[in-house]
């Protein structure tokens, strides 16, 4: 879907794995190829870890809470147990 004036912007905000970088490997090409895809799409905002790498931060932009949920599972990072939680908040940019 495309950014449209319907369109929310959600954050993600995950947990990733204990010893993340070297468990992501066989799927972090993958995920990557994704991102872009999502991106591209005007699906995808930004998304990165956190300087420890322990959480994830994305906002992503849909419709629904629901849409954005299954962006999220369909990604190999969450479908690999790379991602082990998250949570997607609505949200408003103010600025």
């Amino acid at each position: 879907m495309a950014n449209t004036d319907e369109s929310k912007k959600y954050v993600m905000w995950g947990t990733y794995c204990d010893q993340v970088l070297e468990k992501r490997v066989p799927f972090r090409q993958a995920h990557l190829e994704n991102l872009q895809i999502l991106k591209d799409s005007g699906q995808l905002l930004t998304v990165g870890p956190t300087k420890d790498l322990t959480k994830v931060f994305a906002i992503y932009i849909g419709e629904s809470e629901a849409e954005v949920r299954a962006l999220v599972e369909a990604d190999p990072y969450w479908q690999n147990q790379i991602w082990i939680s998250f949570e997607i908040y609505e949200w408003i940019q103010v600025f």
